[in-house]
């Protein structure tokens, strides 16, 4: 009798841990919200996590960065965003699990100087963009935003021409900065304003 109510109970447990895996939710999306004084935006973040670095992509809406960078002159952001309406702005953001900083010669093949030259002048040509219509676009611009150690990551802003704004677009890193290979991040959503 004991055998049969412990077989029991096991097959129980089986089933309600088969329907319990079953019904979990999907991993919730992670979005960063952009706020201007009277606007704020919406956009999927993307992340990767390889050999302790967190790679954290973001599709940054234009109007955004229009607004941040001009002002609320609304009618000439209008007129900026409908000129540049083909142009796409990605954040990728690195971060070592631990806080550290990446650019210390043991994360990099550089000493920390060169390390910095190369976040601000050549790693743009690392980046491509793969549109949906299979295009493959290089980086047109990069602004390595410099933190001064303040913060525990570092921050990239590219700049990349020609893709139509509703394309859903895949950024390709090539990481010849941490040595991690190739690294893709898929952006299935467009920046939403809210």
């Amino acid at each position: 009798m004991f055998k049969l109510s412990f077989y029991t109970s096991f097959i129980l447990f089986l089933i309600v841990g088969v329907l319990y895996s079953c019904n979990k939710s999907p991993k919730e999306k992670d979005y960063k919200i952009f706020n201007s004084q009277h606007h704020n935006w919406k956009s999927l973040r993307v992340t990767q996590f390889v050999n302790d670095i967190n790679y954290t992509a973001t599709d940054v809406p234009l109007q955004y960065y229009l607004i941040k960078d001009i002002g609320e002159d609304y009618q000439n952001i209008d007129s900026i965003y409908n000129a540049n309406v083909k142009e796409r702005i990605i954040e990728v953001e690195f971060q070592h699990i631990d806080q550290i900083d990446l650019l210390l010669p043991e994360y990099t093949t550089k000493t920390y100087e060169e390390a910095v030259k190369y976040m601000a002048f050549a790693i743009e040509k690392d980046f491509a963009i793969v549109t949906s219509s299979n295009d493959t676009l290089k980086c047109s611009g990069v602004n390595f935003e410099r933190n001064f150690k303040i913060a525990p990551f570092k921050r990239l802003l590219l700049y990349f021409n020609n893709i139509n704004p509703n394309d859903h677009i895949q950024l390709i890193y090539q990481d010849h900065l941490f040595g991690n290979g190739i690294i893709k991040f898929k952006f299935k959503e467009l920046p939403i304003k809210l």
